[in-house]
């Protein structure tokens, strides 16, 4: 009889013992709602969050990590990323409901948490139906859209300091959520969620609200083409799109990249657009956008990676 032959995961040298998976030399264009982009040196998939904590407290730190998600609202330069990078898996996708208390895991893709929510008749949480990307992600950035963000119903998340690889259980209120902005995004990774939401006997009000939304995505933004979110955050008082369109920059094009002719917030990879494209258009709009108004934008997608 045959005996089966286990698949043997090697360490890469100077990185931890874990139980999850590690992978060298990954391509990550492929990953990313902008399909550009160069390989990461090293991913890391950790088996659930003592694996992750593990793998912080005892990598050694000067090797610079990331955290990415779905890739939806990152520009991945061309030369890659030196390092590792930590990508949450399946078993970060768990959802717990109890009553009007949902304990979600930070891998569940905003979409499908939606869809879940209105299942189960929790309404709040709607406008995720609209934002690209993952639970973590949302949370990292205070995502939000038609005068919602994920901070109203937040109740608190559990993180991993990256420094320390201590797991820590924040408040909402201790992230300090401001306008797409949470002040520890940068110091912890996010692995779980809870929020509070609001049971109603109509499940029909949470979907025919979750379609409105998706209707208005559709008429308003490029979500058909190779895209990103939000290119740009919007100044107070203004809207990053009129900024650059007065500053002409509707249907612009650098290279294989294109502002968007629908939105001038989306930036689009037209089919040749390499991630210098993409970043090099960004920032001519925001020296022109500054030019033209006086107004500097700041930007909304994440640039991660190695310029040279």
């Amino acid at each position: 009889m045959m005996k089966m032959m286990m698949q043997q995961v090697t360490t890469p040298p100077n990185l931890p013992t874990v139980r999850g998976k590690y992978r060298q030399d990954v391509n990550l264009s492929n990953t990313t709602w902008f399909r550009v982009g160069g390989n990461a040196e090293v991913i890391f998939k950790p088996e659930d969050t003592g694996d992750l904590s593990h793998f912080l407290m005892h990598i050694d730190k000067t090797i610079q990590i990331n955290i990415l998600g779905l890739c939806s609202n990152v520009i991945i330069r061309d030369k890659g990323i030196r390092g590792v990078v930590i990508k949450l898996g399946k078993n970060f996708t768990n959802i717990e409901v109890n009553n009007d208390i949902i304990s979600v895991g930070c891998a569940v893709t905003d979409y499908n948490f939606a869809h879940f929510l209105a299942e189960q008749n929790l309404s709040g949480l709607e406008f995720l139906v609209g934002i690209p990307g993952s639970i973590g992600g949302a949370i990292a950035m205070n995502a939000g859209c038609y005068g919602n963000e994920i901070a109203d119903h937040l109740l608190q998340v559990e993180a991993v300091n990256r420094i320390t690889g201590k797991v820590h259980t924040l408040s909402s209120k201790s992230l300090g959520p401001t306008y797409r902005h949470n002040n520890l995004a940068d110091e912890f990774i996010f692995t779980k969620a809870i929020f509070k939401l609001n049971h109603v006997d109509d499940a029909g009000k949470i979907t025919e609200k979750m379609a409105q939304i998706s209707k208005e995505r559709e008429l308003s933004q490029p979500i058909h083409e190779k895209t990103g979110g939000s290119t740009f955050k919007n100044p107070v008082h203004k809207k990053a799109w009129e900024l650059i369109d007065q500053a002409g920059f509707r249907g612009y094009k650098l290279g294989g990249a294109q502002v968007s002719a629908k939105h001038p917030n989306f930036l689009i990879n037209t089919g040749t657009a390499t991630a210098l494209d993409l970043e090099t258009l960004g920032d001519l709009i925001k020296r022109k956008v500054q030019e033209n108004s006086g107004i500097e934008l700041e930007w909304e997608i994440k640039r991660i990676g190695n310029k040279r």
